[in-house]
């Protein structure tokens, strides 16, 4: 059972054939929370599956790991907004913390810095396709982080606000490089990192792993853009 959690937050889903993951991804979503799982073009009925769990579809055509989170990003309605995989490797349940910092001004973007348990959870070119962008990132922008994992919380107007571009693998580390740019306090967490459920799509191959580098390594080289309405974030009126 998960703990007791605040209303008014979307969790966005990017799914990509996760029919195996979905039930146990979906009971893991705090109570009071809305799931949005972002169908980005399945074919073995995930989109019914989630519908029928009670979860909201969105539907993305256009595939691309960023295309669907943002899709994901645009159908939200709440305060604020977390990101979560939707292959069993990360728990929703999770997120609790990120939005309570969030909500209450503690930070404006939380990630979740991911601690593999058991093998095969993170294989090594994936944790050196990290390693190398976690670098390349604080030579950017001075944020140190540790991990650029896909578990992350935020405020939805504030996300929007930063006026993301990229729509492949691209779209995580720009979210941040543009919170930094904008001079967002960026926080992480310790998270477990459990063996997904099925292949990967991003990292599950040296291949994938480096075309992922390679997505990224273009946001790193773009000039520093810093949307007005992304300078000034807001929490009750109060600019922090």
């Amino acid at each position: 059972m998960t703990p007791s959690a605040p209303e008014d937050v979307d969790v966005v889903l990017p799914c990509l054939n996760e029919a195996e993951a979905l039930p146990w991804v979906l009971d893991r979503i705090p109570p009071g929370w809305r799931a949005l799982v972002v169908d980005n073009g399945s074919t073995d009925g995930s989109a019914e599956l989630a519908r029928g769990l009670g979860a909201t579809v969105v539907h993305e055509p256009r595939r691309g790991f960023g295309a669907a989170c943002h899709a994901g990003l645009s159908a939200a309605t709440a305060d604020i907004v977390c990101f979560c995989d939707c292959d069993a490797s990360l728990d929703p349940a999770q997120l609790i913390p990120f939005v309570r910092e969030v909500r209450y001004g503690g930070a404006d973007l939380v990630l979740g810095r991911r601690r593999p348990q058991g093998r095969g959870a993170w294989p090594a070119h994936a944790r050196a396709g990290n390693l190398a962008l976690s670098l390349m990132l604080r030579r950017r922008t001075g944020v140190r982080l540790r991990d650029l994992g896909p578990l992350r919380a935020a405020r939805r107007e504030a996300l929007l606000g930063l006026d993301l571009t990229d729509r492949r693998s691209g779209y995580p580390l720009q979210m941040v490089v543009r919170a930094a740019d904008a001079g967002w306090r960026v926080t992480e967490y310790d998270v477990p990192y459990l063996p997904r459920s099925g292949a990967s799509k991003v990292t599950g191959t040296w291949r994938g792993t480096w075309q992922a580098v390679r997505d990224m390594s273009r946001v790193l080289a773009e000039a520093p853009v810093v949307p007005a309405a992304a300078e000034a974030l807001t929490h009750g009126g109060i600019r922090r």
